[in-house]
């Protein structure tokens, strides 16, 4: 059977990302090959239906007030991968072969045949939440709308430069500001990807079974803003 070559490997890579939209991730900012960027905020779920009416309420008429502040469109998604335990199951082994009490380590024993048949049966999910706040030159603040649409044209080579880059990066993070002010008063926790989080998520996005075989990051374990 033919084998690849690492040099035909490494072309196979290189044609599947003249697919891919992005151009390169920097100073916590996803950069796409027309110029435009974007932010990636990781957000917290809450458990609806725990909360009292008046809770309940309270979060509708904050999440209405939060979209009726918006006058640039953002980006909810919703990742879904299957659960991995499979560290969670080997710290329990791990316990059971350390146990000397013979009734505890039968204990032990049953509980990790449950949880894994458990598991299986149910193919539970792991879900991570995420806004993506985008920012275009045609949506800058400065120029008339003949410059913008000039820029627009010239918006990867506009980007190239330093100076413009930071200064468009400060109006995008000002969007990301006003996400997370009107937000966090709904009860929401969220947190800014920076570039290493940024390239991880996506590496992973493209690549699921990597996911799946080391598990998802807790968001407890992030910092998280209140």
């Amino acid at each position: 059977m033919a084998m690849s070559t690492p040099e035909k490997q490494d072309q196979k890579g290189l044609s599947s990302q003249k697919y891919l939209e992005i151009s390169e991730i920097k100073d916590n900012v996803v950069v796409l090959k027309n110029g435009s960027l974007r932010g990636v905020l990781m957000v917290s779920s809450i458990n609806f239906s725990l909360k009292s009416i008046d809770e309940q309420d309270g979060i509708i008429y904050r999440y209405q007030s939060f979209l009726n502040s918006l006058d640039f469109s953002v980006q909810i998604v919703i990742n879904s991968r299957r659960l991995n335990i499979d560290t969670y199951l080997d710290v329990l082994r791990e316990e059971e072969k350390k146990q000397t009490n013979d009734l505890l380590r039968m204990q032990i024993t049953s509980y990790v045949e449950y949880i894994n048949g458990l598991v299986k049966m149910a193919n539970i999910v792991a879900k991570t939440f995420y806004i993506v706040v985008p920012f275009s030159l045609s949506e800058s603040k400065d120029g008339n709308v003949k410059a913008k649409i000039a820029s627009v044209a010239n918006a990867p080579q506009i980007m190239a430069n330093r100076r413009n880059f930071e200064k468009y990066r400060d109006q995008l993070f000002q969007r990301v500001d006003h996400v997370v002010e009107n937000l966090s008063g709904a009860g929401l926790r969220m947190t800014m990807l920076n570039t290493q989080e940024l390239i991880e998520l996506y590496y992973n996005l493209y690549n699921p079974e990597s996911v799946e075989k080391k598990g998802l990051p807790d968001i407890a374990d992030l910092d998280l803003a209140s």
